[in-house]
């Protein structure tokens, strides 16, 4: 393969990249959005946020669905952190919606 060649092929990818990453973060924002839901529930039922069995479970499901060629524990990684992420986000949302009774 020339320099040339290579280098289009690379944007091609590139673009690719691109157009998952935008899918990916739209996907994120749904299951945010889900989340968020889910916040008001638990809040509204006075339920914790934190519920270590059904975070295994999601885990569980990621990893009995990953294909490869991306690896279990990266796959793990990554959703702990996603995991991570949503529970900050239901305690933001269960801490304004406890200010906004206050007001």
């Amino acid at each position: 393969m020339t320099r040339e060649a290579g280098e289009k092929a690379l944007a091609q990818c590139r673009e690719r990249i691109d157009e998952l990453d935008r899918r990916l973060v739209n996907l994120l924002n749904e299951r945010s959005r889900i989340v968020e839901e889910i916040g008001r529930i638990k809040g509204e039922c006075g339920m914790r946020i934190y519920e270590p069995r059904r975070e295994e479970e999601v885990l569980r499901n990621i990893e009995e669905h990953n294909g490869g060629p991306m690896g279990h524990d990266a796959a793990r990684r990554i959703f702990e952190r996603i995991i991570d992420e949503m529970r900050t986000l239901q305690k933001l949302r269960m801490e304004d919606s406890r200010d906004g009774d206050k007001s």
